[in-house]
């Protein structure tokens, strides 16, 4: 089974014991997180509804991707600016797709007091 889940303003299509980069996420090396924002599941050929699949991943370090080089120059004007920039990243391992995501409980409303129903 595969899904296609929404995290750090990407889209990344998973299926259990692949292993991605994705942007900076919050916890330390061995938690596992829940990806809730799937868009998109499917079995094989065919493509199932999205609602109430859950994503689980582990997290296995928190990195920094490679060096983006920035260069500014403005020629016969002695200018020049070098920055390096390295975005910070988490590495994860799905551990497994699908299952039910975990149900929000409704709010309880207050019962009517039998004294009441009985004047």
């Amino acid at each position: 089974m595969f899904a296609v889940v929404r995290t750090g303003g990407k889209q990344y299509r998973v299926a259990a014991g692949d292993k991605i980069a994705v942007e900076k996420l919050a916890g330390e090396a061995g938690e596992t997180i829940t990806l809730g924002d799937v868009l998109l599941a499917g079995d094989g050929g065919e493509v199932k509804d999205a609602k109430g699949v859950v994503v689980s991943a582990e997290i296995i370090a928190q990195a920094k991707s490679e060096k983006v080089i920035v260069f500014k120059k403005r020629r016969r004007h002695n200018y020049r600016r070098k920055n390096g920039h390295r975005q910070q990243m988490t590495l994860l391992r799905i551990v497994s797709v699908g299952g039910e995501a975990p149900a929000k409980k409704a709010a309880k409303k207050a019962a009517p007091k039998a004294e009441a129903a009985a004047e």
